[in-house]
């Protein structure tokens, strides 16, 4: 995308200051009744509004020693990472943890000032989770498993530098049987295709060399599918579409190089039409209420559209690709 975006039409604008202004507020509503009732994905969150951050170009825009306190906070002595202070440790939480302390080159904090011991007790709690029969990984102590916690495991310890504490050649095995006849792959093996969840499937593949598996032209085909009438994607057959999916659907195309399959341009258009213009923030649809989740996977999925101005985002690791290259050494 050749154009600067100070040229384009009004209606294509993306809103960037009062986006960087509702995130840096998202942690001051103490007051309101939903910060509490969103307790449990406050690491998450803080994930979900850093890398809106990055991508929009205002990185320093959030404290970096809060954030770095606030994550180490929420550290448990086994090396997993709960929601918040006193949550319990869970996968999720600690591959946002992870991601956090990549972005804001901090993951050396894990030894100098972590529970445990550094990295590698964070890699133990997470390589305690896969089941070594099957290749899965579970969530937490409890035993819920699905691909969104098989790739977030991948994702962690390639970041850790420790993916081999865990059995690679397994979790793709468990990928490979949870693909379908349309191309797509669900949370399990017979589960029917989610955008979301091949984007979980598709990532690991990336991380563990083996997109050689994945039929790329019918899963394309399932994935450009997903764009309905007012250029927006859904997740599945039948469904609105949702801002959210601008990353699921368009992560995964780029990954098999077929981004080039959808209509960008009024992909673009729908995006920017769930902004809210007063308070910031992007919604699942226009006219609706703006969260954090849809702003960030909204503001990424113009990055790999190549809306001007925005910084680039790996496909693979939802960080920006400054983050990747400096902690892998790309």
């Amino acid at each position: 995308m050749s154009e600067k975006a100070a040229d384009l039409p009004e209606e294509l604008q993306l809103l960037t200051e009062a986006h960087v202004k509702y995130i840096q507020s998202l942690d001051t509503r103490k007051d309101d009744y939903e910060y509490w009732l969103t307790e449990h994905l406050r690491l998450n969150g803080l994930y979900w509004g850093l890398t809106a951050l990055h991508i929009l170009g205002d990185p320093d825009a959030l404290p970096r020693d809060e954030t770095i306190n606030f994550v180490l906070s929420c550290q448990h002595e086994n090396g997993g990472f709960g929601a918040a202070p006193g949550h319990d440790a869970h996968m999720l939480s600690t591959v946002s943890a992870v991601q956090i302390l990549a972005m804001v080159d901090a993951l050396d904090e894990l030894e100098a000032r972590g529970k445990g011991n550094g990295k590698a007790q964070v890699g133990k709690y997470i390589s305690d989770l896969q089941n070594r029969q099957t290749g899965t990984f579970a969530g937490d102590e409890w035993g819920e498993h699905d691909t969104r916690f098989l790739y977030g495991a991948l994702n962690a310890l390639s970041l850790l530098r420790l993916l081999d504490l865990v059995d690679v050649d397994k979790a793709v095995d468990h990928i490979a049987a949870c693909a379908n006849f349309d191309g797509g792959y669900g949370s399990g093996p017979g589960a029917e295709s989610h955008a979301a969840q091949i984007f979980t499937c598709v990532a690991a593949l990336s991380i563990a060399g083996r997109k050689d598996l994945i039929d790329t032209d019918r899963l394309g085909r399932w994935l450009s599918e997903r764009q309905v009438g007012r250029g927006g994607l859904n997740g599945r057959p039948e469904k609105q579409e949702d801002s959210c999916y601008s990353w699921w659907v368009l992560s995964s195309l780029e990954m098999i190089g077929k981004i080039h399959w959808i209509d960008r341009d009024s992909l673009i258009a729908f995006i920017l039409s769930c902004q809210d213009p007063q308070g910031g923030g992007i919604a699942d649809r226009p006219g609706d209420m703006v969260d954090v989740w849809h702003t960030v996977f909204s503001i990424t999925g113009l990055s790999l559209l190549g809306y001007p101005g925005l910084q680039p985002v790996d496909e693979v690791y939802c960080l920006p690709k400054s983050t990747v290259e400096r902690v892998l050494g790309w």
